[in-house]
């Protein structure tokens, strides 16, 4: 009872700072004045994955779970997915996939291969050799990340350049210092972080007392914890007609999630993390990269009609999702 009562109260606290922390993450994005698709892949995405950050950092160290950290990340990106079928459920005008702009691709993409890089990573277990202590694929993730991030950079920059019109933005925080905006980051940040230590912790008991194993409680109940500032945000954004901003926060988290995971690596002294914890993880790995693959075929041929209240891509990712949670619930 206590267990649940504590993973609530996280939860909550995660959400209410992650709303905070997503509303003055944007009033600086807006003084810096770069593109909403690269401020949503970046800077947004960050923001919104703080929580899985943490929580990472938090189990490989403070509590010793290396299974929740991994299945918080990997579970984060298959529900980063899922929200981005949940958008477009409430998106009433066209499927959201023929709203975004197709740059999204990119990113997208880069995701896949990370995803694929954790994967084999998994597949293979402890027949990689480290380096040092962590695992070759961490390395790999680094560089992979930052090569993102420079080339998405570029590509928002040419984009811009192309069409001036999207750089006019109407300017709806003038009277909000940068000072106050950076200060009241800084303190939900804080906030978010504190609740975020506790979660691990939280999992690994309610993984033993429901007898649901670290894996599932890991990839579903604490995924679902911290994805919920992504979720907060995305609505947000879809609300406010600014739709790259919500796709590109997604896929971006999703980027920033794996590279969170080589993070983990690096705090986990025992050695490389993937060789410490359950194969079946690689399910949601897989899962992730099927439906990030079908948000790519979705975003390319831009349907213009809904089956129902949901496009044919949505359907899709919804249905792999669903398969995930069975395999998952399965091997538990």
């Amino acid at each position: 009872m206590f267990l649940w009562l504590g993973f609530l109260i996280c939860t909550a606290v995660i959400v209410y700072s992650g709303i905070r922390l997503s509303k003055y993450g944007d009033i600086i994005a807006e003084k810096t004045g770069l593109g909403r698709m690269w401020i949503g892949v970046v800077l947004m995405a960050s923001v919104t994955s703080l929580p899985e950050l943490v929580t990472g950092i938090s189990s490989v160290t403070y509590a010793g779970v290396p299974n929740i950290a991994i299945g918080d990340v990997l579970g984060s990106c298959v529900f980063n997915m899922l929200i981005l079928a949940f958008l477009d459920a409430i998106y009433k005008p066209m499927p959201i996939s023929a709203k975004a702009h197709h740059g999204h691709i990119l990113s997208a993409g880069f995701g896949i291969l990370l995803l694929s890089i954790i994967g084999i990573g998994l597949f293979l277990g402890n027949r990689i050799l480290p380096l040092g202590w962590i695992g070759q694929y961490s390395l790999m993730v680094l560089i992979i990340y930052f090569v993102a991030m420079r080339l998405l950079f570029v590509y928002e920059r040419r984009r811009i350049a192309e069409f001036v019109k999207e750089r006019v933005e109407e300017l709806r925080y003038e009277k909000i210092s940068t000072r106050t905006a950076v200060v009241n980051y800084v303190i939900n940040a804080m906030v978010v972080i504190i609740a975020a230590i506790f979660l691990p912790k939280i999992g690994e008991g309610i993984a033993e007392t429901t007898g649901l194993g670290q894996t599932f409680v890991g990839n579903i109940f604490i995924a679902l914890s911290t994805s919920l500032p992504e979720v907060i945000v995305s609505i947000s954004a879809v609300k406010m007609g600014a739709i790259d901003l919500a796709v590109g926060n997604l896929f971006g988290s999703n980027i920033f999630n794996i590279f969170i995971l080589a993070i983990d690596d690096m705090f986990f002294v025992k050695g490389p993390i993937l060789s410490f914890v359950n194969a079946s993880h690689i399910i949601s790995a897989l899962s992730a990269i099927l439906m990030t693959a079908i948000a790519i075929i979705g975003l390319t041929y831009r349907s213009e009609k809904k089956k129902l209240f949901l496009a044919w891509d949505s359907i899709g990712i919804l249905f792999v999702y669903v398969i995930n949670l069975m395999l998952l619930y399965a091997l538990r």
